[in-house]
């Protein structure tokens, strides 16, 4: 019985030592530590609050990344006449004309502001943020933006003033470079609908807790998901608070990280 037991615990020990041959060792690039990627930072936005009771002063920020209009939201916006800042892409301004008519056709409501061309983090070194490559070096962060306005110019809106990037997230030699190009960067302090992907009971609590002073971030690109539902309730939530609803063009605003300085 020894015999067999030292017999086998030979044979898989050879059969260990055989495996283990035949993967390739480690090369010293794959053995080092990986190299830490940039500092990111993500820019909180306040605005000038009202100190009124019972009034507080709100700036609804909308992404349109790509995809659809979200109708649900678009129409309470225009029936309620809730007015917001609207940051579109150059890739979701050619899929929805039929918006942005309508965002045209209310320049009382809507402040149209720089989403980028492609939707690609403004973000100067190479990176995955949430899976999305970013813009990776100076040269393309700059088309980033400016390929953005240069599409919304071409659609008959005003040159463009705000910029915030895929994602929200930059570096901080990205946001000197784009402040360098004469955009303020739009942060926020309220994530209304966790990039549209809450539920609507979430999404509108979020929202509906908003207080003086806060910059509202949601997506108005999404109408099949839940989220939109709840960022429409949300609107007539705070409307019926008696909420002073601004466009970031309207009154002072206040960003971390040099994003408006």
């Amino acid at each position: 019985m020894k015999r067999f037991l030292l017999g086998s615990a030979l044979l898989l020990a050879a059969a260990s030592s055989a495996f283990a041959a035949e993967i390739p060792p480690a090369s010293p690039a794959a053995r080092a530590p990986a190299a830490a990627g940039p500092k990111l930072v993500e820019p909180h936005l306040h605005i000038a609050r009202s100190n009124i009771a019972g009034h507080a002063r709100i700036a609804l920020t909308f992404d349109a990344c790509m995809g659809e209009a979200d109708e649900r939201i678009l129409s309470t916006l225009v029936n309620e006449r809730i007015p917001a800042t609207v940051f579109v892409t150059a890739r979701w301004l050619k899929r929805n004309p039929k918006a942005l008519a309508v965002f045209l056709q209310n320049p009382d409501l809507f402040e149209l502001e720089n989403h980028g061309e492609k939707h690609i983090p403004a973000i100067d070194k190479p990176v995955l943020v949430y899976g999305i490559p970013s813009a990776g070096s100076p040269d393309a962060v700059r088309q980033e933006v400016e390929g953005g306005a240069a599409a919304m110019v071409a659609s008959g809106i005003p040159a463009p003033r705000w910029f915030r990037g895929s994602t929200a997230k930059y570096d901080l030699s990205a946001i000197g470079q784009i402040r360098a190009m004469g955009y303020r960067i739009a942060g926020y302090s309220v994530n209304g609908d966790g990039g549209s992907l809450l539920g609507a009971a979430v999404t509108e609590k979020r929202i509906a807790a908003a207080r003086d002073g806060d910059v509202v971030i949601s997506h108005i690109n999404q109408p099949t998901h839940a989220a939109g539902e709840g960022v429409a309730r949300a609107l007539v939530d705070l409307k019926a608070k008696g909420t002073e609803f601004v466009r970031l063009q309207d009154v002072a605003d206040t960003g971390d990280d040099r994003t408006t300085e």
